[in-house]
């Protein structure tokens, strides 16, 4: 006698059912998903459930013995997509994406920071996969038990009207939903974390299409806005620092919110702090890096460009033209390095450098690293900065070049002989940890200036500081919120979105040091960097303006498409006073901002997937060196 159709898939259902349960404690426990109302709820547990039902429902064209191994099996890999989201989330507070998983080659340089990423709770993911086991191996199998046609059409009739309901239900929360990809966490929200990695793999293939049919009357279009919305320079400091050397340090992972700031009574940026009173100094300043984190931030330094929504441009787009910053500045004979003491590969840094046309890469074979001299990541900053300064000493002048500290790398270890602060007393270990190590780095970044000094490199340089990203993730709002001493609302999680940047030029801004209040980013760098060297770049593809420009407008878009004017902040929907930190009544007073920002994005985007600066006319960058 043949058995029910309930009775043939009742293991399927039991898997579906402890699988979509393991999924929403998941959301619930390690995504900070933010959740407005029932209805948003209630997408959020429902959505696994359309996926599931497919995905396990394929084992139906088994027989029964096959197809209870296809779906324990289905369990363990759909478990491993699970954990290895929760693991990437801890640290950057987002969602794995293709790109990311191709970046194989950094998974070994991440060390410590992967093993303090794994909780001993993990471990119950495994649960409903031992009761499969055990079902498995108790549960008489009918080896003639095969779901007719008419059955299988039925059950996945099912489940697509399943996934329709989720999905209409989720375009009324959330209009055109699948047009903003650039937003992972509401596509999490809204179509499952399993069907938000389908709809990456599309979004993947799409790209990977753009450089193919991409033509040169793209670029024309993006040339068009870019100009449109270029400001004039400032021509008082137009070449004040012409023929010096231009030395850009990188500092990991360093927040504004630590600038003249005090912990238990003790600077935390001492030094730094009193270079800002002899400096330029941008205190509205943002990161804008996305998944690439300090790639990112390279990439956004050198061209003046956004970095993707996906991955990071040092893997997906390393074989593309650029005309980054190496290759402006040797048209006025400038020699162009990086220093940093880790791996070649790690970030694809190798090959892209290439691509930006960078004479020289220091990479870790440069330094003499041991265990005394190390921690954490790699060489301790203050080991990198001696050696460094003795490798710049060689340079051919004027050179250009960027130093990558390690030090103040999440998961924030660092010797007790090192410490020079207390760490803080929160919940948050992370938070705990980081002062200490931003302390030690600043008092590293002092002792580099020194060497600058002795070493007669000093005098006729430039030297820029900029924080490359944060180091604390909104998964710590708790304990950042009893350290500032005010709840962090989504309007305050842009502000912390500030990093430091200092600009100083000996014999300038010791005379005539400024505080600037300008709204800028990353994306800005470039651009006022070229004019204080007295170099024109109007002609350039850039997104950014100088930051000294009296006219520049202050509007600076984030990865993630939230944005900052003079006196807006916009984020996660909601228009923000900068003043009161409280939505604006008249929330429609963000849309015209809201959709130069996602066009900014775009056209950024365009130009990276399609490789549009390979259409770019050198010629150009010819003529603009001749006229210099």
């Amino acid at each position: 006698m043949r058995k029910s159709f309930i009775s043939k898939v009742s293991f399927l259902f039991i898997a579906t059912l402890l699988m979509w349960l393991k999924t929403y404690v998941v959301y619930k426990t390690s995504f900070n998903i933010k959740i407005e109302n029932f209805m948003q709820e209630f997408i959020l547990f429902i959505n696994p459930l359309s996926f599931l039902l497919f995905i396990f429902g394929i084992g139906l064209f088994f027989k029964e013995k096959n197809r209870n191994r296809f779906i324990i099996g289905t369990s363990i890999i759909l478990t491993f997509v699970l954990l290895a989201n929760m693991v990437f989330y801890r640290f950057y507070n987002d969602f794995l994406t293709i790109p990311v998983l191709f970046q194989t080659n950094n998974m070994g340089d991440l060390g410590s920071s992967i093993n303090s990423l794994f909780m001993p709770t993990d471990m119950l993911l495994i649960v409903d996969i031992v009761i499969l086991v055990w079902l498995y191996k108790r549960k008489p199998i009918h080896a003639s038990s095969v779901a007719t046609r008419k059955e299988r059409a039925a059950y996945f009739l099912f489940a697509i009207a399943v996934f329709f309901f989720n999905l209409g239900l989720s375009e009324t929360e959330r209009p055109q939903l699948l047009t903003r990809s650039f937003d992972r966490e509401v596509l999490v929200k809204n179509i499952s974390l399993y069907n938000y990695h389908i709809y990456d793999g599309l979004i993947q293939s799409k790209q990977s299409a753009q450089r193919a049919l991409a033509d040169s009357n793209s670029l024309t279009e993006i040339e068009n806005y870019v100009n449109a919305n270029r400001t004039d320079t400032n021509q008082k400091l137009a070449g004040i620092a012409k023929g010096r050397n231009v030395i850009l340090v990188s500092l990991e992972s360093t927040q504004n919110f630590v600038v003249n700031q005090k912990l238990n009574g003790k600077e935390i940026t001492p030094y730094l702090n009193d270079l800002i009173k002899k400096s330029y100094y941008f205190e509205n300043f943002y990161h804008q890096t996305g998944q690439g984190k300090t790639a990112d931030s390279e990439f956004i330094v050198d061209n003046s460009l956004y970095p993707l929504g996906r991955g990071a441009v040092f893997f997906t787009n390393a074989g593309n033209e650029y005309t980054a910053m190496p290759e402006i500045l040797k048209g006025h004979g400038y020699y162009s390095t990086i220093f940093h003491a880790n791996n070649k590969s790690f970030w694809n840094r190798d090959i892209m450098y290439q691509s930006l046309k960078y004479d020289k890469f220091y990479d870790v074979q440069s330094y003499n690293v041991t265990d005394e001299n190390s921690v954490g990541w790699g060489l301790k900053d203050k080991e990198f900065f001696e050696q460094t300064s003795a490798l710049m000493k060689d340079l051919p002048q004027p050179f250009y070049t960027r130093l990558i500290t390690l030090t103040n790398h999440f998961p924030f270890e660092l010797d007790e002989e090192d410490k020079m602060i207390d760490e803080y007393h929160s919940n948050s270990r992370t938070l705990n940890r980081y002062f200490p190590t931003v302390r030690y780095q600043d008092e590293a970044l002092k002792r580099f200036i020194e060497k600058l000094k002795e070493d007669g490199l000093y005098e006729n340089s430039v030297i820029v500081l900029y924080g490359d990203h944060y180091g604390i993730s909104e998964n710590h709002n708790e304990a950042m919120g009893q350290f500032l001493g005010k709840e962090i609302t989504p309007f305050e999680e842009v502000q912390l979105q500030k990093v430091p940047l200092v600009v100083h030029i000996p014999g300038v801004t010791d005379k005539q040091p400024k505080t600037i209040d300008t709204v800028g980013g990353q994306i800005d760098i470039r651009p006022t960097l070229l004019n204080l060297l007295g170099i024109h770049s109007s002609d350039q593809v850039q997104f950014g303006n100088d930051l000294f420009s009296k006219d520049k407008k202050e509007f600076t878009v984030l990865r993630d498409g939230s944005f900052i004017t003079k006196d807006k902040v916009y984020t996660d929907g909601i228009c923000y006073d900068k003043a009161t930190g409280q939505p604006v009544k008249d929330q429609a007073s963000c849309e015209p901002y809201v959709e130069k920002a996602k066009e900014e994005l775009s056209y950024s985007d365009e130009i990276i997937y399609g490789d549009l600066l390979r259409f770019y006319d050198n010629d150009r960058l010819k003529k603009n060196s001749k006229k210099q």
